[in-house]
């Protein structure tokens, strides 16, 4: 039988004409797609794609299908709409995990312009890392989740997550000196926060020859910038951390080329619930 995912899946295909952009789209892994599209082609009980070269195309069955799934995908896109907008999000609870510096940054942002639109949407807050804001998330202890990637450290990419990128946060050298820079902490004693982000101040330390020494740790932001000022050594931090709490007597280095990227996720099959698509296009709208 053909289930809607299926007929997304093919009408995202006949829009690009690729694997590769159509999971983009649909913020799916490529094996993922090829998966519905087996699927489908079981479903159907006829070949869809045909294989042409490294790419692909629509059978004559396929394109018929895919016009079809175009009409029928665009009709509950709208009826999804129409509904939305007759109750007009008037309730609904959204559960969001997120890291200490999204919640005291982006997300009270967020809230605001919330409850201005939305009055009636409850927005639940919990205060996790990423690792563990994902697990909620495939567990049902949560409807959204705000991460952040290093390059150093990625998320290793689980079927079923879907990443929507909001912002990039860039990374500042922490120090007690103006105009500070890494090489001239090649012996100083340095505080370390949390594993992924332990990990990428390893590797910007290492671009610059040497390995640091972690003397301290601690992944509170108050705590660490009150370390540094006490002088028990230098650090990295982000810049959302920064806007969140800054002492003035500690100086921030943007290390140029150092960032980590900010993103929002949701769990399953789309479309997500109107309440949680409310709730990521504000934060989508305040992270720009």
């Amino acid at each position: 039988m053909l289930n809607l995912i299926h007929l997304k899946v093919l009408a995202a295909l006949a829009r690009h004409g690729s694997v590769t952009e159509a999971a983009k789209e649909l913020h799916y892994s490529q094996s993922s797609v090829s998966h519905h599209l087996a699927r489908l082609e079981a479903a159907a009980g006829a070949k869809i794609v045909q294989r042409v070269g490294r790419g692909i195309r629509l059978t004559p069955e396929g394109r018929l299908l895919a016009i079809r799934a175009a009409e029928i995908v665009g009709r509950v896109d709208a009826a999804t709409n129409e509904l939305a907008a007759q109750v007009g999000l008037q309730s609904g609870q959204v559960r969001l995990a997120a890291n200490a510096s999204a919640l005291s940054t982006i997300v009270p942002k967020a809230a605001v312009t919330l409850a201005q639109s939305h009055p009636g949407l409850e927005l639940i807050l919990i205060d996790r890392h990423p690792v563990e804001a994902l697990q909620m998330l495939r567990h049902g202890e949560a409807d959204l989740a705000l991460i952040f990637q290093h390059a150093a450290a990625p998320l290793e990419e689980e079927e079923g997550f879907r990443l929507v990128h909001l912002c990039d946060d860039p990374i500042y050298l922490i120090s007690r000196q103006p105009g500070d820079s890494i090489a001239n902490h090649r012996h100083s004693a340095w505080i370390g926060g949390c594993r992924r982000c332990q990990d990428e101040l390893i590797a910007v330390c290492r671009q610059e020859g040497f390995t640091p020494r972690i003397a301290s740790l601690s992944d509170d932001m108050v705590v660490v910038q009150a370390l540094v000022a006490a002088g028990k050594g230098v650090t990295t931090l982000p810049g959302l951390a920064l806007q969140a709490h800054r002492r003035p007597d500690i100086h921030a280095t943007e290390l140029t080329g150092s960032l980590r990227q900010i993103y929002a996720v949701t769990y399953g099959e789309p479309p997500d619930p109107p309440a949680v698509a409310a709730v990521l296009a504000t934060l989508a709208e305040v992270a720009r």
